[in-house]
């Protein structure tokens, strides 16, 4: 084959049939085998990698505070890494406030980092508020800064734990009953266990209690504070709740930091008088089904730039390779909704602790482990385009749920009642340890309805009771154009039921 234009064009046809072109056979640019793509980014060498917080600058510099207490930028233009701040306590949150200033949530305070001369590196630390207690547990985390449209700030911390010393002269509060080792987490100085808000004017407010863990802070788009907690003691499954003020979440040991508390030990009370006292998760999280640590819930604010789901809440979870969606809805004046894995694998690491989305809509995630099942490192996720075979959102109705697809089901998968398997069941209000799936029930599917369109799917079932998790497996359900679910499973927490009229 002596002619090179013969030559040429056999070789061109050859790689078309190898698929080494990017175009298909038909000579068109072939569409991207996933729909999201996950890129690890390098980070500086002799960096301890555990991230701790993540945010934003307005000049599009990602700041990374890790659990060493450095403090750094990144460029992802230039990929250059610069030293911005050092010598922090265990920073678990950041917010960034302008090009030049931000505010880090570190172990005994709220700081304020400052660049005053424009060289990129932090010349005065500030203290913003330190107006709660630490005792030298090792468990003693603190969160946050978030903030609200009106401006306020909130920081969570977190319970002192039974299985870490205390400090000599602080351990003589249990004296005085407030600290009880023995019963799991306890609060024995102030205040362990309660989201707190700062207002504008500097001054630093208990604002909720009944936390454990509450390790992720967020707002979603209409404003609401979403906060995650970690099972355990009185907590029978990990959460995401919907957190108003003077409410209380279910950990009790917080409580004796309640004004005018004046009835002891709080976790003697009686179980029923308590969970009569508490307000309920908007979501659980089922225990080594959805998530068995949830970090950071973050709204998806990007207009459709990260693919079909702005406006859905995403969680980090440290156990596995997983960030979950969490889908909410206002039922009977109560906020609820469900959570489904949105990644899995797909080259992404254990101990996604924190997360923040870039100007250009791209997630990036930081992990950490601080001892427990986790990894480190930043990991970029960015949306290909190419359109998800999921489901984008569930809502309950009075018979049961209605399914809504990212791309029209095929009929003859979608009406199968043998392709859904539902059931559900509650987790325990106890001082114990978490809580196994309690009072597990199959679900009846009385009925399967497609809409005209075949982008959504109603289910009728029965029984529908208050209280419970409704767990939907879907099986074999294909698209039109022939594409698989990415994700099989829903976890529904319903909160309130809607009446059948």
């Amino acid at each position: 084959m002596q002619n090179p234009k013969i030559r040429a064009v056999f070789y061109f046809f050859f790689l078309i049939s190898a698929g080494l072109t990017g175009c298909s056979k038909a000579g068109w640019p072939q569409e991207p085998e996933v729909s999201y793509r996950v890129e690890n980014i390098p980070l500086p060498e002799g960096l301890s990698g555990e991230v701790g917080a993540l945010d934003f600058m307005p000049d599009g510099r990602l700041i990374a505070a890790f659990r060493r207490g450095e403090v750094m930028t990144y460029h992802p233009e230039s990929k250059k890494w610069t030293f911005f701040a050092s010598g922090l306590q265990l920073p678990l949150g950041i917010l960034a406030v302008n090009k030049s200033e931000v505010l880090v949530m570190q172990y005994a305070e709220l700081t304020r980092l400052i660049d005053t001369d424009g060289d990129g590196r932090a010349e005065q630390y500030k203290k913003v508020a330190d107006d709660f207690g630490i005792s030298g547990n090792y468990h003693e985390f603190s969160y946050g800064p978030v903030r609200d449209e009106e401006g306020n700030l909130y920081i969570a911390l977190n319970a002192t734990s039974s299985g870490g010393r205390m400090r000599r002269e602080v351990a003589r509060g249990e004296i005085n009953g407030l600290g009880f080792r023995s019963e799991g987490m306890y609060s024995a100085v102030p205040y362990r266990g309660w989201v707190m808000q700062l207002g504008p004017g500097g001054e630093l407010r208990p604002y909720a209690s009944g936390f454990r863990s509450p390790n992720g802070l967020g707002f979603d788009q209409q404003d609401r504070l979403l906060v995650t907690d970690n099972q355990g003691d009185w907590v029978g499954t990990s959460t995401l709740y919907n957190v108003r003020k003077n409410h209380f979440y279910g950990h009790p040991a917080s409580l004796v930091w309640r004004e005018g508390w004046a009835r002891g030990k709080p976790a003697e009370l009686p179980v029923e008088e308590l969970d009569a006292m508490r307000t309920e998760a908007a979501v659980l999280f089922p225990h080594d089904i959805m998530a068995n640590s949830p970090t950071q819930p973050l709204v998806d604010d990007t207009n459709g730039t990260f693919g079909p789901f702005s406006g859905q809440v995403l969680v980090g979870e440290m156990n596995r390779e997983r960030i979950v969606r969490v889908m909410l809805e206002e039922v009977g004046g109560v906020l609820q909704g469900a959570a489904i894995p949105f990644m899995d694998g797909q080259g992404l690491r254990k101990g996604n602790n924190r997360m923040a989305f870039a100007p250009d809509g791209s997630l990036w995630v930081g992990q950490n482990a601080s001892g427990w099942a986790g990894d480190q490192g930043i990991q970029r996720i960015v949306y290909t385009g190419k359109q998800p075979m999921d489901v984008h959102d569930i809502n309950l109705t009075a018979k049961g749920f209605d399914l809504t697809f990212t791309k029209a089901v095929r009929d003859s998968t979608a009406l199968r009642k043998s392709n859904y398997e539902v059931v559900s069941y509650f987790y325990k209000y106890h001082r114990e340890y978490g809580s196994d799936r309690t009072d597990i029930k199959p679900i009846k599917i009385n009925e399967v309805r497609s809409s005209e369109d075949s982008k959504r799917i109603s289910l009728d079932i029965q029984p529908m009771q208050e209280g419970r998790v409704y767990q939907i497996r879907l099986e074999n359900l294909i698209s039109v154009t022939g594409d698989t679910l990415d994700n099989s499973l829903i976890c529904y927490t319903v909160n309130k039921l809607k009446s059948r009229k």
